[in-house]
């Protein structure tokens, strides 16, 4: 295992719309509570001095919102913002495969995706008793490695976890 600190911010895409049935499911925008929640889990990550590098987001319209709402908060540019569409139903796989990619020079990174899957690679990573992260939910996990590469053979610590209606605020544990 390597011996450098990455640390890895899981977020599931805030509350969408289901407004317009006529829209595919790649279209569906945020609904209003999701675009209330998005830039507040922004606040309380930079409140806690949570700020990743590099965020890397589903192409879904409500996850890229999300993204953008999120990264606003933590002034993060638009250009460090990566669409990519193996975090749109890849599955698990698909998740890594996103993350081994991922330039060494990024210590922190944000990934914006979708359930099953975000809570599936959750609890691939880190022992957590989470079973289900609900909407705009952010876990937190350290990884103990020195090239996001190793990501799938490494077993990380859950470091905080944090959602709009909980009073938890990212404290890391331990």
């Amino acid at each position: 295992m390597g011996s450098k600190q990455r640390v890895l911010y899981l977020v599931r895409h805030a509350k969408s719309s289901w407004k317009d049935p006529s829209l595919a499911d790649r279209n569906r925008p945020l609904n209003d509570r999701g675009a209330r929640n998005a830039p507040d889990m922004g606040r309380r990550l930079a409140a806690h001095g949570h700020v990743p590098g590099l965020i890397v987001t589903s192409p879904a319209k409500r996850a890229l919102m999300t993204a953008r709402a999120i990264a606003g908060e933590l002034g993060i540019a638009e250009a460090d913002i990566v669409v990519e569409d193996d975090l749109y139903f890849h599955g698990s796989l698909g998740m890594l495969r996103v993350l081994e990619q991922v330039d060494d020079r990024h210590g922190k990174v944000m990934i914006v995706g979708h359930n099953p899957t975000i809570t599936h690679v959750l609890n691939d990573l880190a022992d957590t008793g989470i079973h289900n992260m609900v909407t705009c939910a952010v876990a937190i996990v350290g990884l103990d490695m020195d090239s996001w590469s190793e990501v799938g053979e490494t077993f990380g610590d859950l470091l905080g976890y944090g959602f709009p209606k909980g009073r938890e605020d990212f404290s890391l544990k331990g």
